[in-house]
């Protein structure tokens, strides 16, 4: 299994673990893809997930990227447009975009560093 598609996987256990629930996985359109939807409480959150080995060329988050931001945002207005009926959106639901880096060391240890509101 590649690392991103790991990241991925660990990145969804661990929101579910946080008590979110998994709306969407690897949505893509024409004008992007957003990694994983997750809802919990009033709050949808559209999350950028980023695996590397370590941080040797920096950290994982460093590379969601202006243009990145600008396509995960509009992505997200698609899913929202796109999906809103099958969406547990009442009138005080927030948004917000957040990410999540995993960290695979060699030796097998992981570590999740968790972003939240990781940009507007």
């Amino acid at each position: 299994m590649k690392i991103g598609q790991r990241g991925e996987l660990l990145a969804a256990s661990y929101l579910e673990k946080q008590g979110y629930q998994i709306l969407s996985r690897n949505f893509s359109c024409k004008l992007g893809e957003i990694d994983i939807v997750a809802g919990r409480d009033d709050i949808i959150c559209f999350v950028e997930v980023k695996s590397r080995r370590g941080a040797k060329y920096g950290r994982p988050a460093e590379a969601v990227t202006a243009n990145k931001r600008e396509h995960i945002r509009r992505t997200a207005s698609y899913f929202l447009f796109s999906k809103w009926r099958d969406l547990p959106i009442r009138d005080d639901t927030c948004f917000r975009f957040d990410v999540i880096e995993i960290f695979c060391a060699e030796g097998g240890d992981v570590r999740v560093e968790y972003i939240e509101n990781a940009f507007c």
